[in-house]
């Protein structure tokens, strides 16, 4: 059996001093932004029961951290934040009339998630809207995870939106079993243009049809993929889709944000969980996208309360990763002044209160405890990169600045 008590297990990281601070600020901003948008934070069990995951198959069994209690029971840590705020919505929350604005900020634990940026630990923010069911509550929640990502100091930032109706409309109005669709939807959102028409042929799906298709794999942009796309589909439930995305860049051009957006009407993930818009946040540096959401009406209902959602969560770790890798992790938070004091009565309480009084003043400061010279003291501040140190001499005199 080896020995690893000098290292992480797989997928899990120690945070050092200059990344920690800026994740504690970060999470810090994060919370006074959504408070200021009227999202009050819950805070939900690292530990649930496997069923509140397990009921509505949101969640594959083998993609989460599972044990047994001690009455045998299988729980499972936190995978996401979503499902129990959803599950504390339907319950405690039950009475309280919607719509409801709520936040957290916690750590999540994915079994099989690591590599390239992805832990298998990591801190997730997110916000969840529900009770509303329109554009504008999609957009409000677009709009959010934008300032979100912005807010930890990135500054390159693209959101692709899709509406998972749309393809749904095309399915029905296609004649496409439940199988092929899965199949069909998997090849467009991986961007498998072999596969995707490979599986065409197989459907035997008209020319129109696979025009259509060839246009969801390769179409991008704003308000003319809307235009192009409603001369190409006949449908009312596509249709509905996109003049959903359309009230959508609308709103989100009043909150002077569309600069990030681009509508991707292939991006197809999740089709059981998400039921309209879905959206992802992406950067350059980081292969994955680090914050993602849309519509998912049916997931409250699985614990008995009929309460339509909308939400978004972002990855702080990846947020992070992004930040490291683009050069852009503001300065670690040194210490400004070390304060030293001659041996005597009274000399150690006048330092604590020259140190308390430079504090005051907004500095960071350390108080030397191993009873340092003066010329020490200056040698061990030039040595450690502090500003200032001051040495405290006499009770009448106290302070000797030296820089």
């Amino acid at each position: 059996m080896g020995n690893y008590r000098f290292h992480t297990p797989d997928g899990v990281i120690d945070i050092l001093p200059q990344e920690a601070s800026v994740k504690r600020k970060m999470e810090t901003d994060l919370r006074e932004l959504f408070s200021a948008h009227g999202y009050s934070e819950v805070e939900t069990p690292g530990i649930e029961y496997y069923d509140v995951y397990s009921s509505g198959d949101f969640v594959a069994t083998e993609d989460m951290y599972k044990m047994t209690d001690k009455d045998g029971r299988i729980i499972a840590m936190r995978y996401d934040g979503t499902i129990p705020v959803a599950r504390l919505a339907a319950t405690l929350l039950k009475d309280e009339k919607p719509p409801l604005r709520l936040s957290y900020i916690e750590n999540m634990f994915r079994f099989k998630e690591s590599g390239g940026g992805k832990l298998r630990e990591f801190s997730q923010a997110g916000v969840e809207l529900l009770g509303l069911d329109d554009a504008e509550a999609d957009a409000e929640v677009i709009a959010l995870g934008i300032k979100s990502a912005l807010m930890t100091g990135l500054t390159d930032l693209q959101i692709s939106i899709g509406q998972v109706e749309f393809f749904r409309g095309l399915v029905e109005e296609w004649g496409i079993s439940p199988e092929d669709a899965s199949e069909l939807s998997t090849a467009i959102d991986q961007k498998d243009i072999v596969r995707i028409e490979k599986t065409a042929e197989r459907l035997g799906l008209s020319e129109d049809a696979k025009e259509l298709l060839d246009m969801i794999s390769n179409r991008f942009g704003t308000y003319d993929v809307l235009d192009a796309f409603e001369k190409k589909v006949g449908n009312e439930v596509s249709r509905a889709a996109l003049k959903n995305l359309r009230e959508i860049l609308d709103t989100l051009s009043d909150y002077e944000l569309l600069q990030y957006v681009s509508i991707d009407l292939g991006m197809l993930r999740s089709l059981d969980y998400y039921t309209g818009m879905i959206f992802k946040g992406f950067t350059y540096e980081v292969g994955f996208p680090i914050l993602g959401g849309g519509r998912y009406n049916k997931v409250v209902s699985t614990f008995g309360r009929d309460l339509s959602a909308v939400g978004f969560s972002l990855g702080i770790n990846l947020c992070l990763t992004a930040l490291r890798r683009q050069d852009k992790l503001p300065e670690f938070v040194k210490v400004d002044a070390i304060v030293g004091y001659k041996d005597g009565e009274g000399m150690r309480k006048a330092a604590f209160a020259t140190a308390k009084a430079l504090r005051e003043t907004g500095l960071k400061v350390i108080v030397d405890t191993r009873h340092l010279s003066e010329e020490e003291l200056d040698a061990y501040a030039e040595l450690h990169g502090i500003d200032q140190a001051v040495f405290v001499e006499e009770e009448e005199d106290t302070e000797e600045e030296n820089t």
